[in-house]
């Protein structure tokens, strides 16, 4: 009996397992169609000030806001300060270069309150010349980002940490003419949360209902619209 004539060869049955297998490059390629989003900032970038920054943080919030057709990545680092002479320059931090190899199409910048200290602020003449460099450093990415700049959150009451809204105040229209100058999309965070102070224990750092209202701000800002409805308490998964 000849055998080939009831079994396939090897090559061929090799074919046929392969065939078998569900193809994975789509998933792949439906994930990597996600736009990328990536959040810069301080400690109220990261989350301090709420019970989990991975789920309560403003990128956290703002992740599963956008949905499944976005990718935010936090990239807040605590302390950090804008201006290149500060105490802790965020251009010289792990995750700004994290940030640039993240390759964003869509940056929102929340820099700026640790620059209100004493020992930072008597640098406040190079805060416009810093912020500009910091952001034209996302605009040469061959994925040509849109850019936010969010104003600083309000400092409750007297401030804390050395931080105050005295110096919050003085950055604003700084921020603001940046904003116009590099034709970048300003997002006002701060009047989100003025007069809201119950939000802000410390005085300095927001809580997630705080955050909340920071993410429905930059959400705005994105989608051109206001996000109608609850934070969901997941983020959705992309339809296959």
């Amino acid at each position: 009996m000849n055998p080939n004539r009831f079994y396939p060869n090897i090559a061929t049955a090799l074919l046929i397992l392969l065939s078998a297998i569900p193809a994975r490059g789509n998933e792949g390629d439906e994930a990597n169609s996600a736009m990328r989003v990536a959040c810069i900032g301080d400690s109220i970038t990261f989350g301090v000030g709420t019970r989990n920054a991975n789920l309560e943080s403003y990128p956290a919030q703002l992740d599963r806001m956008l949905g499944e057709k976005y990718t935010v990545r936090n990239f807040g680092v605590s302390g950090a300060t804008l201006l290149n002479h500060g105490d802790r320059p965020y251009q010289k931090q792990a995750a700004f270069k994290a940030a640039l190899d993240f390759k964003p199409e869509v940056v929102v910048i929340m820099l700026g309150t640790n620059d209100t200290k004493p020992q930072n602020w008597k640098f406040k003449d190079e805060f416009v010349a810093d912020y500009k460099g910091l952001i034209a450093q996302f605009a040469e990415l061959p994925s040509k980002p849109k850019i936010f700049l969010c104003q600083p959150v309000p400092v409750a009451g007297k401030g804390n940490y050395g931080i105050v809204e005295s110096g919050v105040d003085e950055e604003m229209p700084m921020i603001a003419r940046i904003a116009e100058d590099v034709k970048a999309k300003l997002v006002d965070t701060h009047a989100a949360l003025t007069g809201k102070d119950e939000l802000i224990p410390d005085r300095v750092h927001p809580n997630a209902a705080g955050a909340t209202l920071m993410a429905k701000a930059v959400y705005e800002a994105i989608a051109g619209k206001p996000f109608e409805g609850d934070v969901p308490a997941k983020k959705s998964e992309a339809k296959k």
